[in-house]
């Protein structure tokens, strides 16, 4: 009975959601990071795994979206601005970085609202 909260797709796929934005956040932290670095390439987390997971969410299918391993890798549609090679612009970071925070908060309050709803049948009161 538990397991099928585990399972259930929305649950898989919010918990999923949260392992992207961690990774994102990391990309985000070495690209502000290395802002000054010249020849530096900005990192994202890769837009081909975000397309099969987004597909994978749609169709329901938790055994594939709870299979997905995301990776970072050189965004390639990163245009260096500056003589040094550098693609990352500090003012697109920082909005990422928002974004990604926001993102971030609200998986997580999905997988709180499922962890609550496990606890109150487990103890019979909320909260």
């Amino acid at each position: 009975m538990i397991d099928a909260l585990f399972t259930q797709p929305n649950f898989v796929a919010a918990k999923q959601m949260l392992d992207v934005a961690a990774l994102r956040h990391e990309a985000i932290a070495s690209n502000l990071g290395n802002l000054e670095t010249p020849g530096y390439k900005r990192l994202d987390v890769s837009a081909a795994f975000e397309s099969q997971l987004q597909q994978a969410i749609a169709a329901r299918d938790t055994e594939t979206v709870s299979g997905f391993r995301p990776q970072l890798e050189v965004d390639t549609t990163a245009v260096a601005r500056r003589r040094d090679g550098n693609t990352v612009e500090l003012e697109s970071e920082l909005i990422r970085l928002q974004r990604n925070n926001l993102e971030y908060a609200s998986e997580a309050q999905m997988v709180t609202g499922s962890l609550m709803k496990l606890r109150q049948a487990i103890t019979g009161r909320v909260g």
